[in-house]
């Protein structure tokens, strides 16, 4: 995801934040969070996906052919997802007409239903079409509140993409619309566009077919498993930039800009930044996870997105947040953010994705230390740790990271920045950056691909470093407690303890008292003796740590 109302509201009055909001969850909340019996006995394999927007009465309509795999035989219907006002036609089980009268059913906010199939083994393989119609859902003020998007250009001409990360997939076309079940044979998108009009999707250009009334279909394919909500159209006077980049492994990758036409000289121009960053992420998280669907970036009718292979670029061509640096240090201006936030999704929440968005800091956080990452590989360790100082700007502590499972909720915007500082805190907890680039590598190695939870990326960690982190992902994770560290002078003695946190906290600090010492602070209080020349007045922590201090007379 891009960013929430966390960025809105540093730079607008007045925001929300629609999925956090919820302190009581409905029946309709289960349906869409939770695998649901009706989700659970099949498994998605493949979605081929067809879609013909018509922008002067802002109706689509299409087609989707769900392949999918039995994982448990089941007498219960499939559950599919399709958000109303989006109307289902027809369904076809095996290319096998349903005739049944109803087709399906649904609940009552006709956004979930249900369809009966034939008896299946356990492992068989099957599909199940579907043709749709309707009014989408409008995206007000995209990508935060999400929809389908129906813009003109500066040049007066249709512009048309999808913005729909937590909304849900299913507000444009039928699907599982969960996190956890990605297609695992990836994706096809055909789109159905005027013939003065380029439309745009994820992976590579399969074919373009040109119609007896002049439209033409743009036929994108993906071979890697894909989220959801990242298959996106994007329809406008789009003109391509082709380029390639030589990565780590020393296979190529193909890079793709596709930008309205009047933008070509300064998409030129702002997107050399992509092969030194690329450079850099490969790096730090091991290779580009979809060289078989290239690196490709669009120009959005908002401010972007990661959507993985066709990323939503927005941001004006310029560096900064829209020419602004939200760590006020000055450093965050010599980049640009939506290019480099969005392009370290591909690893964090395209590469790794979260089951169940109350995890979606394994996301954000990890996407957001990547801006970090990449200020120290352009400006040194010193600029990148003033950066990730800065961001501490944007950290509410409003409620925790970590939300309710199991009824489609995330956790606090703070996911972003307090828990860039977490990863940051975790680098300087483990002190030795060889073994940290080795755990950022070796996630997306090990989970290259896949679906996993926030406790399993926190087991991980623990693991591969050696440290029992287990009480500061508690600490920082599930609560909005800022840890103190209280600490008072006596002579040549000082005395610390933490205050403000989980029972066991653990966090062991760096601190200057005229040389670098090392504390292991408990509840209790601790004596340090200083030494003889200790003048008893220095006593600072180093502020790579995300604590408060507090001096105690």
């Amino acid at each position: 995801m891009l960013l929430t109302a966390v960025l809105i509201c540093f730079f607008q009055a007045g925001c929300s934040q629609p999925l956090h909001q919820k302190n009581v969850f409905s029946k309709q909340d289960t349906l869409r969070g939770s695998i649901t019996p009706e989700r659970a006995w099949w498994d998605v394999l493949h979605y081929n996906i067809t879609v013909e927007p018509d922008f002067a009465s802002k109706t689509i309509k299409g087609k989707n052919i769900i392949s999918f795999q039995i994982l448990e035989e089941s007498d219960l219907p499939m559950q599919i997802d399709l958000q109303y006002p989006m109307l289902i036609d027809s369904i076809w089980i095996d290319e096998i007409f349903v005739d049944k009268k109803p087709a399906y059913t649904s609940d009552l906010s006709k956004n979930f239903h249900f369809i009966q199939t034939p008896a299946f083994k356990k492992g068989s393989r099957h599909t199940l079409k579907i043709s749709f119609h309707g009014i989408p859902k409008e995206a007000l003020n995209p990508p935060w509140d999400g929809g389908w998007i129906w813009e003109k250009d500066e040049q007066n001409r249709p512009w048309m993409s999808v913005a729909c990360q937590g909304l849900g997939a299913s507000v444009w076309y039928p699907c599982k619309d969960h996190q956890s079940d990605e297609p695992d044979l990836g994706a096809t998108l055909s789109i159905r566009s005027e013939k003065d009009l380029v439309a745009v999707g994820n992976g590579k250009l399969k074919e373009k077919i040109i119609h007896d009334d002049q439209t033409i279909t743009w036929v994108w394919d993906v071979k890697n498993p894909i989220n959801n909500y990242n298959i996106v159209p994007y329809i406008g006077s789009y003109v391509q930039i082709e380029d390639d980049y030589t990565g780590e492994t020393g296979k190529n990758l193909s890079l793709n800009y596709w930008v309205l036409d009047y933008n070509k000289s300064k998409a030129e121009k702002q997107f050399e930044q992509v092969k030194p960053m690329l450079n850099c992420f490969e790096n730090w998280f091991g290779p580009y996870p979809f060289y078989d669907d290239g690196f490709k970036l669009v120009e959005s009718p908002h401010l972007g997105m990661e959507h993985q292979s066709a990323i939503a670029y927005g941001n004006g061509y310029m560096n900064g947040y829209r020419g602004r640096d939200l760590s006020q240090t000055g450093w965050g201006k010599n980049w640009d953010f939506i290019l480099v936030h969005e392009s370290g999704h591909e690893w964090f929440g395209n590469n790794i994705t979260t089951r169940d968005i109350a995890d979606m800091w394994v996301h954000e956080g990890f996407t957001s230390y990547s801006e970090t990452l990449l200020t120290e590989c352009l400006f040194g360790k010193k600029a990148a740790n003033e950066y990730v100082q800065g961001i501490r700007l944007l950290i509410n502590n409003d409620k925790p990271i970590i939300a309710a499972y199991n009824v489609h909720q995330e956790g606090s915007g703070d996911m972003y920045y307090k828990g860039s500082n977490l990863v940051h805190l975790i680098r300087q907890i483990i002190n030795d950056d060889t073994l940290f680039k080795s755990i950022t590598r070796n996630l997306n190695k090990t989970f290259y691909h896949q679906t996993v939870s926030s406790a399993e990326i926190e087991k991980f960690i623990i693991k591969k470093s050696g440290i029992d982190f287990s009480k500061i992902f508690d600490q920082y994770l599930r609560t909005t407690d800022v840890p103190v560290l209280e600490y008072k002078i006596e002579k040549q003695k000082i005395k610390y303890r933490w205050v403000n946190t989980v029972k066991d906290f653990n966090l062991k600090i760096k601190v200057d008292t005229g040389k670098e010492t090392w504390l292991t602070p408990s509840s209790s209080w601790q004596v340090m003796d200083a030494g003889a020349d200790y003048d008893g007045e220095k006593f600072k922590v180093d502020q790579n740590f995300y604590i408060q201090v507090k001096q105690k007379k």
